[in-house]
């Protein structure tokens, strides 16, 4: 849930509702798309190594996600610098450590019968409509309408948060959260990062320059990274955890 940062960040620093990168969102397509699909080889890694040496998984899931936590402060700063030599390595690896740590959630995908290898394909579907839908929403909200649903969003997705910190907590004393409420949970995830999705088209261009394509490409890429991540535990919890 870095995108809470992220997302956060853009927000204050978008002090005027002029555009000052008309272009960025263009500019950082090309890096969205590499980030996502570094983050598809290692989440392959991963199943390979819950497939051949499953005990070996667990304690490299939580070194990925310490080293992937430090990546990403430590990129989204660089990149903010706009030191893009520097920054883009950082974010590869950030993306391939992304794809090892959403590897165990795709494993319970592929053992769930009712979800399986088609659900894992329509999580990408659904990205990648809300993607096409969200490009023609955002780009032409007005202002008033615009920061309304910034607003909202961010505060939506605060809440979120909490609720997911809650729910890991209780998690780890072996109280888990009925099916239920899962389905709950994850469909709000949805419904908060397709508006995350649209608030991308409309803030992005106004908080960064066309040649601070790099942070943008981050903000984009994350709140794909989790609205697939919410698209794919909402089938998962409709179906049924095994």
């Amino acid at each position: 849930m870095s995108n809470t940062s992220n997302f956060r960040d853009a927000f204050r620093q978008a002090k005027t509702q002029a555009l000052v990168g008309p272009n960025v969102i263009a500019n950082a397509l090309p890096y969205v798309g590499g980030g996502l699909v570094l983050t598809a080889l290692g989440s392959y890694g991963g199943l390979g190594v819950l497939r051949t040496n499953p005990e070996l998984f667990l304690p490299t899931f939580f070194g990925a996600i310490v080293l992937q936590l430090i990546l990403f402060f430590v990129s989204q700063n660089v990149a903010e610098k706009g030191n893009n030599k520097v920054a883009l390595p950082l974010l590869a690896t950030y993306s391939l450590l992304t794809g090892y740590t959403l590897s165990g959630l795709i494993f319970v995908a592929l053992k769930n019968q009712g979800v399986g290898i088609q659900g894992i394909g329509l999580a990408a579907l659904g990205c990648g409509v809300t993607f096409i839908a969200a490009r023609q929403i955002g780009s032409n909200l007005s202002e008033q309408d615009g920061m309304a649903l910034t607003k909202t969003i961010n505060l939506g997705v605060i809440a979120l948060v909490a609720v997911l910190v809650v729910q890991l907590l209780f998690s780890a004393f072996g109280v888990y959260t009925p099916n239920w409420l899962e389905i709950a949970i994850s469909g709000l995830g949805v419904f908060l990062f397709v508006g995350a999705s649209v608030v991308d088209f409309y803030i992005l261009p106004r908080t960064y320059k066309d040649d601070q394509y790099l942070p943008a490409a981050l903000s984009m890429y994350l709140t794909y990274i989790n609205l697939f991540v919410f698209i794919l535990r909402l089938l998962i919890a409709l179906n049924g955890r095994d």
